[in-house]
């Protein structure tokens, strides 16, 4: 793996370390959860809601996406 490849991963991999992180994955796993279809009111709202919650999973995701593509770069330089 090149130096400037490592550095992204070493930059995220700081970043999924912090305090502020996993604060904010805490209260986006909570946003998350807290969605109830009895409230939704129309179709608009219905849609709305889908597309929030569909980048909320992206968002919750994101740091497993990224540990897991580096270790497949590490088992593929091995």
């Amino acid at each position: 793996m090149d130096q400037e490849t490592q550095k992204y991963y070493d930059n995220y991999f700081d970043l999924f370390a912090t305090e502020g992180w996993k604060e904010f994955i805490t209260e986006m796993r909570e946003v998350h959860e807290n969605y109830r279809i009895e409230q939704i009111k129309d179709e608009t709202e219905l849609n709305r809601i889908k597309g929030e919650r569909a980048t909320l999973f992206r968002v919750l995701r994101f740091e497993d996406a990224i540990r897991r593509h580096y270790d497949l770069l590490m088992e593929k330089q091995q």
